[in-house]
């Protein structure tokens, strides 16, 4: 049953929104314990509910493609009442959590939980748009952290949502490249291209990757960090890069299915490179 709920909250996704609200806390000097743990339970409520709240809304979907169709709300592991009541009990109890750090983490919360669910989650089956959409939660984490330190919406905090915002394209739309056939017995074309899997779409992808490498390095050229994120960073972005550009080259599903699992991996090296580098800067 624990695996069922697991599934319902997309444990392993939740678990990783919160490295990335970490590293955005701890990378604005945060260093307070019991703000650590706030931060991370209320952050992973937070996104759990959002997750469940997703599954919700899109049972029927979730029913009609192989990746999806043994979720619990599907099978009925976990039934519809139940899985709305935990998915209110996350939501309130992770976001008590994040009022208690202060009023903009707590904005922020549901500002992620309302926009994920209700503005992103709908659009998916009416336009590749929902992507740009999505991207607007999902760069909340880093910028979450770092408020739960500051107390103040400013630039740092908005320059770890606009680097987390920027990587989420190449990311997704590897996703969405791997699952095409999938998404489309749902309904949903996420590609930017109506041309689908197609040359296009890959230049598309490898632009967002290639320009994704400036963009990281933001916080080196703003004297954020030390010279060994310049190094670091540069060398993961032209790594990743390398990636996309190997999908433009032959619009394979295994390159785009890499470009996927690079995504996961560079994120958070990128961010608590950041971390450690402003630390001995």
């Amino acid at each position: 049953m624990l695996k069922s709920y697991m599934q319902f909250t997309k444990f392993r996704l939740s678990f990783l929104v919160i490295i990335s609200a970490l590293s955005g806390y701890l990378f604005v000097g945060g260093a307070d314990p019991l703000v650590l743990l706030k931060l991370s339970f209320g952050g992973f409520l937070v996104t759990a509910a959002s997750n469940g709240i997703n599954q919700l809304l899109e049972i029927m979907q979730d029913s009609l493609m192989k990746r999806t169709q043994n979720r619990p709300l599907v099978t009925q592991t976990i039934k519809t009442k139940t899985g709305l009541f935990v998915s209110l009990i996350c939501l309130i109890l992770g976001s008590l959590l994040l009022f208690s750090i202060n009023i903009p983490s707590f904005l922020l919360g549901i500002g992620a939980f309302v926009s994920y669910s209700f503005i992103y989650t709908p659009l998916k089956g009416k336009t590749p748009w929902a992507v740009f959409v999505g991207a607007f939660p999902g760069a909340i984490p880093p910028m979450l952290g770092a408020i739960a330190h500051t107390g103040t919406f400013g630039f740092i905090p908005g320059l770890l949502f606009f680097i987390q915002f920027m990587w989420q394209f190449p990311h997704f739309w590897a996703i969405a490249w791997v699952m095409h056939e999938d998404y489309l017995r749902a309904g949903y074309f996420l590609l930017p291209s109506k041309s689908g899997k197609s040359k296009i779409t890959a230049l598309f992808i490898s632009l967002y990757a290639l320009a994704l490498i400036p963009i990281s390095l933001m916080p080196w050229l703003l004297n954020l960090t030390n010279d060994w994120s310049l190094l670091i960073v540069a060398a993961l972005g032209f790594w990743f890069y390398l990636y996309a550009y190997r999908l433009y080259t032959t619009c394979e599903d295994s390159a785009a299915k890499k470009l996927m699992f690079a995504s996961f991996v560079y994120l958070p090296i990128i961010q608590f490179t950041y971390v450690f580098t402003q630390i001995m800067h």
